[in-house]
């Protein structure tokens, strides 16, 4: 995201684009509700602590520890780190695989602050497909006039929708990273392996992801990722604008009782722009998902 320093007016439009799925099951490994979890949390809360965690939000703070348990450090007790990296890249590889053959709705609303007043508004809800070539295609179901303050959105911004924040590793990306093993977790009722993840060398013109995966240590697959992507902009020449991106962590769901398919990312950060700061808060739903080929 860049600085502006008017405010960003965009022009959007329903249809249809092509860019560069899933009923919900039941299961009991799965993450708690995210409002019931509020609520207990809320009340655990001191009226003076709570006023100062509203004072520390009006700041932005993606919480990566929200869920998680105590952080066990031993290694995995039953196969070697890189059989666990080498099991879960294969099982990215499915997960792939299977999205393509989903269809998904993805609701995006994002809002620029001043404390705790919303500023300004992005709301755009996407239907999202496959084309036989494994192309993703959109169609723009509803958009909002864009209204954001002090930050003007990018391409890559849109990139970091469509796959930072949803991130899938596969085997194929693997490579390109430096896994960390860091320990076990119980994330809510999920046992997983934690893994830091930063890129081994940084091409130019070539994004990346950094931050920490969580994999479920029965599936195999990634079912929490917090981090960002990069790299950031910071230091620019005259007449250019710095270019940065939020933290933020995303969520999976088990469907159809096999594919943990991204369900809910959230991000509030505040970017540190040269001309000040800028407040941003997101939340991107990712529901719906529908089985195209009737299997």
């Amino acid at each position: 995201m860049k600085e502006v320093g008017l405010r960003f007016q965009a022009q959007l439009t329903a249809g249809s684009r092509t860019t560069l799925g899933l009923r919900s099951s039941k299961t009991s490994r799965t993450f708690r509700p995210w409002r019931a979890r509020l609520c207990r949390m809320v009340l655990r809360i001191s009226v003076p602590a709570f006023v100062l965690l509203l004072a520390m939000g009006s700041q932005g703070q993606t919480n990566c520890e929200e869920g998680n348990g105590l952080l066990d450090f031993s290694p995995p007790k039953t196969m070697t780190v890189p059989d666990v990296i080498k099991k879960f890249g294969a099982a990215e590889d499915v997960v792939k695989q299977a999205r393509l053959h989903y269809t998904f709705k993805q609701d995006v609303l994002m809002h620029t602050l001043s404390g705790t007043s919303v500023t300004g508004e992005f709301h755009e809800v996407t239907s999202v497909s496959f084309d036989a070539k494994g192309r993703r295609v959109e169609e723009v179901t509803f958009a909002a006039q864009p209204s954001l303050r002090g930050i003007q959105l990018q391409q890559d911004d849109m990139e970091d929708i469509r796959a930072f924040m949803p991130l899938l590793m596969t085997s194929e990306d693997l490579p390109e990273y430096k896994l960390t093993y860091s320990g076990q977790q119980h994330v809510d009722d999920l046992d997983t392996y934690v893994f830091h993840v930063e890129p081994k060398k940084e091409e130019i013109g070539k994004r990346y992801f950094e931050g920490r995966i969580w994999v479920e240590a029965q599936d195999f697959q990634i079912v929490k990722v917090c981090g960002k992507s990069g790299p950031d902009k910071v230091r620019v020449k005259k007449h250019e604008r710095a270019d940065l991106h939020p933290m933020f962590v995303t969520y999976r769901q088990q469907v159809d009782g096999k594919y943990w398919f991204p369900a809910y990312t959230r991000s509030d950060d505040t970017l540190r722009f040269p001309s000040g700061p800028a407040h941003l808060r997101e939340i991107i739903k990712y529901t719906a998902y529908t089985r195209t080929d009737g299997h």
